[in-house]
C-alpha cells in the first residue's frame, strides 16, 4: 500500500529507488512489486537511464486503474479535465460561469462537461476511478458539503457528491478550491517542500497551508480562509458583514473598483479609454494599463499588492513557510503586484521569518487547481477502496 502511494506521489521510479525510499529490503520490494504488477494496479513503463550496469525499470500506476475526473469551481469560471492516473491530462475544458446561479445550474452544467469529456476520450462513467472538486468556500471534508460560503450561500449544505452519485459509482471528493492547488503544488514538488503556502487571488482571496507534507484542513475545514482578515477598521464592508476585510480591499472586485473611480474622476486617460469602450474595467485591464506606465494603475497594483503583503506577513510570522506560492487571476496583472506583495511582507515580517523565505508566482498557473483536483481524487480513492493507507 505505502509503494503505490509512494509511486504515486514520486511520478514513477526503479524497483532499487522504490525500495530505498520506503527503508524495504530489496526482496521485501520486488516480491511486493511482482504482486501489484500481477494485480494490475502497477505497470512498467520504459526502462530509465543507466547509472551503471543493467538499466532500471521505471514503474507507474497502471492505465488500467481508470480515469480521474477533477472539476475546479470558481466564482466566476469552472474547469473540467479527464486525466490518467499520472495525472497527464487526457482532455479539459475550461469557460465562464457564476457560482450565484446555485448548484443546480452549476453542476448540471458539470455533469454535461464530465460526459462530454469522457466521451472524447473514448470513455464512460464506468471508467472512473475518482472525482475531485475544487470550490470556492470553506468545506467540510469529511462530508464533502460547503458550510455557510459567503461567495455562494446557496450551495450551503449542498451534497455535491450525492448529485453526481445518480450517474457515478466511484467515489466523489469535495475541498476548498485553494487546498487543491495547494495539492497540485505538492506533486508537482514531489514533496519535496513540507511547509509552504498558496495564495489565491481573484474575486476573493484564500490560502492553502501544507504542513509536516499535508494538506491542513483545520477542525472544520476552515483554515486558511485568510480573505476576512482585517487590514483597515474603516475600510469598506466586506460580503461577510465586517469592515475593511483585505478581500473587500485588494482582491479583483477592489481592484476594478479602484479603477473605475480613478477613470471618472480624471486620473487616468488609459483606464477612462477602456471604460468608454467597453463599459466596464476587469483586473487585467489595469494590469495592462500599469504595464504601459498609467501611474494611476500602477498605483492601484501596487496599494492592492500592498495589502495582501500586510495580511500575509502575518500569516508568515504565524506559519513561518519556507515558500509562499501566489495563484488565482490575479497573477495575470504583473510583475509589480508580486513586487509589492514581496516588499510589503519582508517590511512587515520578523527577520527570523523571512531569512530564507520565497515568494512567487505559482508555477502550474491555471492548471493548479484541476492537477489538485486529480490529486485529490487518486490520493483518496486510493484509501476509499483499501488499495492505499
Amino acid at each position: 500500500m505505502r509503494l503505490l502511494e509512494t509511486t504515486f506521489w514520486s511520478a514513477g521510479g526503479s524497483r532499487h529507488a522504490m525500495a530505498e525510499e520506503l527503508g524495504f529490503s530489496k526482496s521485501k520490494a520486488n516480491a511486493l512489486i511482482a504482486g501489484l504488477l500481477e494485480q494490475g494496479l502497477l505497470a512498467e513503463a520504459g526502462l530509465q537511464r543507466s547509472s551503471g550496469g543493467r538499466r532500471p525499470e521505471n514503474l507507474q500506476l497502471h492505465a488500467d486503474l481508470g480515469v480521474l475526473v477533477g472539476v475546479d469551481i470558481g466564482a466566476t469560471s469552472l474547469g473540467v479535465a479527464v486525466l490518467q492516473p499520472d495525472l497527464t491530462v487526457l482532455a479539459q475544458h475550461e469557460e465562464a460561469a457564476d457560482v450565484r446561479d446555485g448548484p443546480a445550474v452549476v453542476l448540471a452544467r458539470v455533469r454535461a462537461l464530465m460526459r462530454e469529456l469522457l466521451g472524447r476520450c473514448g470513455r464512460t462513467a464506468r471508467d472512473v476511478f475518482g472525482i475531485g472538486i475544487g470550490v470556492p468556500g470553506p468545506v467540510n471534508f469529511e462530508i464533502g458539503q460547503l458550510v455557510n460560503p459567503p461567495l455562494m450561500p446557496a450551495w450551503d449544505s449542498f451534497s455535491i457528491r450525492d448529485y453526481l452519485r445518480e450517474d457515478y459509482a466511484a467515489p466523489v471528493f469535495v475541498d476548498n478550491d485553494v487546498n487543491l492547488m495547494a495539492l497540485g503544488e505538492l506533486w508537482r514538488l514531489k514533496r519535496s517542500l513540507s511547509n509552504f503556502l498558496v495564495i489565491k487571488i481573484g474575486t476573493g482571496v484564500g490560502c492553502g497551508i501544507v504542513c509536516h507534507g499535508e494538506v491542513y484542513r483545520g477542525a472544520a475545514g476552515s483554515a486558511g480562509d485568510v480573505g476576512h482578515i482585517c487590514v483597515d477598521q474603516e475600510g469598506p464592508r466586506c460580503h461577510c458583514g465586517n469592515l475593511g476585510c483585505v478581500e473587500a480591499m485588494a482582491a479583483g472586485p477592489a481592484i476594478t473598483r479602484m479603477a473605475v473611480q480613478a477613470a471618472e474622476a480624471g486620473e487616468s486617460a488609459v483606464l477612462a479609454e477602456v471604460l468608454r469602450s467597453q463599459g466596464r474595467i476587469e483586473a487585467l485591464d489595469v494590469g495592462q494599463a500599469s504595464r504601459a506606465g498609467d501611474p494611476a494603475a500602477n498605483a492601484i497594483v501596487q496599494r492592492a499588492g500592498n495589502l495582501i503583503g500586510q495580511m500575509l506577513a502575518s500569516v508568515v510570522n504565524f506559519f513561518n513557510p519556507s515558500h509562499v506560492f501566489i495563484g488565482g487571476g490575479i497573477t495575470r496583472i504583473g510583475p509589480l503586484f508580486l513586487a509589492a506583495v514581496r516588499q510589503s511582507v519582508y517590511q512587515r515580517s520578523l527577520a527570523l521569518s523571512t531569512r530564507h523565505l520565497e515568494i512567487q508566482y505559482t508555477p502550474l498557473a491555471a492548471q493548479g487547481g484541476l492537477i489538485g483536483a486529480g490529486v485529490l481524487a487518486m490520493q483518496q480513492s486510493l484509501k476509499a477502496r483499501g488499495i492505499a493507507p
